[in-house]
This record gives C-alpha cells, sequence and structure tokens, in this order.
C-alpha cells in the first residue's frame, strides 16, 4: 500500500514538480526554470523507487522525511493529526455506544428482534450533512458551541455528534440482530425455568452477544478516525484523515505516505486488540467446541412495510425522471417547494425532483452492485478467517478518499473508477463479520455430532455453516448499502467520480450544503431518499428472513432439513 502510494503521481501521468509547485504559491508561473528547481529541490529525477527507498531507510529511526510542500518535518504533522483525530473518535464512540445502548435495549428487554428501520435510518445519516445541520443549529442559531477550529472540550460535541449518530446506529441495528437469537438459546429457557433474574439474564446474553460485535466495533474506531474527513472538513478540523486528503491532493507523497502508514498501523492494532478481546469473551468454548449456533431470529414484519416503501419511492422517482433535471432557471433559485417544483429548485434554479429521479438509478444501482460485490468477497474470505483477519484491518485503515485517488491515477475518474475504489474499502466489516460467525459456528457442538452421524463437509458446509452466516452478513450488507452510496458520492464530488452536473444524490447533498440554513428542501430530498433507501432494504431483509424463523408446522414454515443416513 505504501508502495502504491509513492507512486501516485507517476501513476496519474502528472508531473509532481507541477502539483508541488502550485501548492507551494499558486501565483508562481511554472516555467521551466522553476520545474527544473523543484526537481532538483525535491530529487525527482532519481525516481519513484529511489525516493521510496530512502524514505523507507529512515522509518527505523522514526524519520518520516520532510514535507514537499512546507518543508517541515512530517512526524509532527502526523502525530498531531493522529492525536487530535484520536480525540474526536473517542468523544465519537462515546456518542455511538449511547445510540447503539439506546436502539438495543428494547430488544434486550422484549426478547424479540425488530425491523430496525430506525437504525437503519440514522446509519444512513450523511455525516455532512449532519455535519452541517448542526454547525447551523448549535454554532450559528443557538451559539452554544464553536463553528471550527480544535481548542478545547467544547470544539468536540459538534464533530462528535455528526460522526457518533451514524455509527451508533450501525452498531445499534448489529446488536438487535444478535440479541435476539441468543435469547433463543436453550441456556435462556432452563436460567428463566431455574428462577435466574432477567437482570442476570439479559447481561449474560448480552456478553453472549458480544462477541461477533467486537470485531465490527474495532471497524467503526477505525472508521471514526481515519474516515472522518468530510467531518473534519466541515468543522476545520485538523485531523489525520483531512492530512491525508491535503497531502494527496498537493501530491507531498513523504506526508501522505506518513499519514498512510499511521492509519495502516492503527488498523492493525485494533484489529489484534478486537480479536484479543473476541476470544476472552468466547472462553474455551471456541476451542472446545462448545458453542451453541444460535436459532434463527424472529421478526414479526408484514409484506406490506416493504411494500409500501418501495412504492413511495418508486413513485418518487418515477415522477422525476418526468421532468428535465438540467434545466437551469437563475430566477427561480433556491425556489420553495411549489405545484411547478414540488420538492423545490437547487442553486442553479434546476427541479430538485427531476434531479432525484434521474440520480437515482446511478446512485442506488452502482451502489447495490457494489453491496452484492462486497458481500461475495465477504463470505468467501469468512471461511479463511486467518487470511481475512489482517487483509481486512489493512483495507479497513484506508479512507475511501485515498483508494479512490489511487484507483483514478490509474483508470481516470469516472463512475467505473469509484465504484471500484469503494469495493475496495467496502468488504472489510463483512468479512470480519462473517469470519467471527464462520469460527463460532465451526465450535459448536451440533457440528460434531453431524459428523459423528456421518455428515459430510459439503453438507456440514451447505446446510449447516453457510446458512447460519449468510443471513446476518446480508443484513449487515444491506445496512451498509446506503453508506456506500454516499461514499460513491463524495468521490464524484471530489472528481473521482460522475462530475457535475451529474444528479448523483451525493452531489446533490454536497451541492445544497451551503444552502441548509436557507433552502434546506434542497439537502432535506436526497437525505430523506437515502434513508428510505435503508428503511426498504432493511425491512426488505427482516421480511425474508421471517419466513426462516417461522415454527414448525406453520402454513409458511421453510422446510425442515435432514441430515443424511449414517455411514455404515
Amino acid at each position: 500500500m505504501l508502495a502504491a502510494v509513492g507512486l501516485l503521481p507517476w501513476l496519474s501521468g502528472r508531473d509532481p514538480a507541477l502539483t508541488v509547485l502550485r501548492a507551494r504559491s499558486a501565483e508562481q508561473e511554472p516555467t521551466a526554470e522553476a520545474l527544473a528547481a523543484v526537481r532538483a529541490d525535491l530529487g525527482l529525477d532519481a525516481g519513484p523507487f529511489t525516493l521510496l527507498g530512502t524514505w523507507l531507510r529512515g522509518l527505523p529511526g522514526g524519520d518520516l522525511g520532510t514535507s514537499w510542500v512546507s518543508g517541515a518535518d512530517v512526524l509532527p504533522s502526523v502525530t498531531g493529526g493522529l492525536r487530535v483525530s484520536l480525540g474526536l473518535m473517542g468523544a465519537a464512540l462515546g456518542v455511538a455506544l449511547v445510540v447503539a445502548a439506546v436502539l438495543a435495549a428494547p430488544t434486550l428487554v422484549r426478547g424479540r428482534g425488530t425491523s430496525g428501520a430506525v437504525a437503519a435510518v440514522l446509519a444512513a445519516l450523511p455525516e455532512f450533512l449532519l455535519a452541517a445541520v448542526l454547525l447551523v443549529v448549535g454554532a450559528v442559531w443557538l451559539g452554544w458551541f464553536p463553528s471550527a477550529g480544535w481548542q478545547g472540550p467544547a470544539h468536540l460535541v459538534l464533530p462528535a455528534l455528526a460522526l457518533g449518530v451514524p455509527a451508533g446506529g450501525l452498531l445499534g441495528r448489529l446488536a438487535a440482530d444478535a440479541i435476539p437469537a441468543v435469547l433463543g438459546e436453550r441456556w435462556v429457557e432452563l436460567w428463566r425455568g431455574s428462577g435466574v433474574s432477567r437482570a442476570r439474564i439479559a447481561r449474560a446474553a448480552l456478553r453472549r452477544a458480544l462477541p461477533p460485535l467486537v470485531p465490527q466495533g474495532g471497524m467503526v474506531v477505525v472508521g471514526l478516525t481515519g474516515g472522518a474527513v468530510a467531518v473534519e472538513t466541515v468543522f476545520a478540523v485538523p485531523g489525520i484523515g483531512r492530512t491525508a486528503l491535503g497531502a494527496a491532493r498537493s501530491q507531498d507523497l513523504p506526508l501522505l505516505q506518513g499519514a498512510v502508514l499511521a492509519l495502516l498501523l492503527l488498523g492493525l492494532s485494533v484489529g489484534a486488540a478486537a480479536a484479543l478481546v473476541r476470544h476472552r469473551l468466547l472462553g474455551p468454548g471456541l476451542r472446545d467446541a462448545a458453542l451453541a449456533a444460535p436459532p434463527p431470529r424472529r421478526v414479526r414484519i408484514g409484506p406490506a412495510v416493504p411494500v409500501v416503501l418501495a412504492a413511495v419511492l418508486v413513485a418518487v422517482v418515477a415522477w422525476g425522471l418526468l421532468r428535465d433535471p438540467y434545466t437551469v432557471d437563475t430566477a427561480a433559485r433556491l425556489a420553495p417547494p411549489s405545484l411547478p417544483h414540488p420538492l423545490g429548485t437547487d442553486g442553479l434554479g434546476r427541479d430538485v425532483l427531476a434531479r432525484l429521479g434521474h440520480g437515482a438509478a446511478s446512485t442506488a444501482g452502482t451502489a447495490a452492485a457494489v453491496c452484492a460485490l462486497s458481500l461475495l468477497v465477504a463470505l468467501l474470505l469468512g471461511f479463511l478467517p486467518g487470511v481475512a483477519a489482517g487483509a481486512a484491518d489493512v483495507a479497513n485503515a484506508l479512507p475511501p478518499v485515498v483508494v479512490g485517488i489511487l484507483v483514478a491515477a490509474v483508470a481516470g475518474p469516472g463512475t467505473g473508477g469509484a465504484a471500484t475504489a469503494v469495493a475496495l474499502v467496502s468488504w472489510p466489516p463483512l468479512a470480519a463479520h462473517a469470519a467471527a460467525l464462520v469460527q463460532e459456528v465451526r465450535a459448536s457442538g451440533f457440528l460434531l455430532a453431524q459428523r459423528a452421524i456421518g455428515a459430510g463437509p459439503g453438507w456440514v458446509l451447505t446446510r449447516h455453516v453457510l446458512p447460519s452466516v449468510a443471513g446476518p452478513v446480508a443484513r449487515h450488507a444491506v445496512l451498509r448499502l446506503p453508506g456506500i452510496a454516499l461514499a460513491l458520492a463524495s468521490l464524484g464530488f471530489l472528481g473521482l467520480g460522475a462530475p457535475p452536473p451529474s444528479p448523483e444524490w451525493g452531489l446533490l447533498l454536497d451541492e445544497s450544503r451551503a444552502y441548509v440554513e436557507r433552502a434546506p428542501w434542497a439537502a432535506l430530498a436526497p437525505a430523506v431518499a437515502l434513508a428510505w433507501l435503508a428503511a426498504l432494504a432493511v425491512s426488505l431483509a427482516a421480511y425474508a428472513s421471517s419466513d426462516r424463523a417461522r415454527p414448525a408446522g406453520h402454513p409458511g414454515a421453510a422446510p425442515r432439513l435432514r441430515p443424511p443416513s449414517p455411514a455404515p
């Protein structure tokens, strides 16, 4: 990864001397003499591999090189940015855990699952739009918190809320999905019959549900540290993600390599710590094949919920497809919703409904394809936990923006390049989830009984392991669909995806961010569409899983699978 970053200027085909010269002084004329002086100063004539080797030789002594733009040592910039991001991550993680606890508490108390639509909507909130709204309300209107900078605890509040609420929605949804399955295990019935208190059962069930969730918590921690680029930009927070983005834009290789190295080391460290915590929680059960596979979760949801959600979304998209998304009417700039413009207009007077409808295919369609590919990769790597763990930690540590820049340097900007970049970094949470479940299912006592009666590896894999893993991981993948759509759109805004005036939903959000206070409808429409898409996807997954969870004898229950006859 560090080698790929070191080759960035040469992969992009752009003259690094010209990029560095413009970053140092935008007014200076890029004459041949000026470019030659920059090349001589940076040693660019030696070639990328020589520069990379020189940089690597300085690592054992703690030397990360000198910034090509500012001339300052890279190490203080990287450590300072990492320290800021870790502080912001700690505050955001606290918010996320509170939100997750609020979402999961009703499930833990009632003992049955829900559709998870509320958690899905929270997880689908665009972080940079939420940051802009909090900035307007908390800093401008109320004046309770500072609007930008990083000087004290008061500067933590708004960025932590913007990052923590969506992350809490994700963690709460995963916890609410795991807890009902645990409460359906046999030991819970035995404890209840023995008179054990509900509070003690709830604590034990929560501990039992934590092992598959701990790797996801590690992924969230890393994402809140290095993936907070948009929020750090909105609030002018000098974090490591913003540092990496600025270095990538200016092709400041030593600074970019130092920031990426810090993110990679953080990802590996958090991944190793999460694996250790998970093994401690499981105890000897993982080694002694003494775990029990949880039964399918029971979700009470009828077909009317996904049908209504899908009908409304399709109707709005179809209505927008009948209108022109590119017509500019400066006389109708930021017009409120009316009969001619049901969802209002944007900053150029273009119809928001038309742009919402025409952007649905490129946004939701590409995100669905990336989501399906990530799910397939996760299921394949989940059966190789030793291989998946390290690769997932490395890939998860990289912000999609940095990967997008690398992909665009090779393949050029466009929707395909943006989709490739997001696909490269979207599978790690799913793979970690699948690997954790595979390990627990393989350590279940009932699999020993299946093998003892003659069940072969193929039967065990297709009839027990894969069905136990595919359902939860598929629901997890569906929950990440809106986030994937947002990642694609953010790359488009940076010029690495579909460029303006494309009506991608993420571009609509970013274009309207400057007008949130004056014309909130322009940003509200794509934000509600993403939340609606999340609720639809989760309700569909919940309804599909409820069929598997129906009791035996139910008219719509799936047939029971019988093991093969034992070998003679």
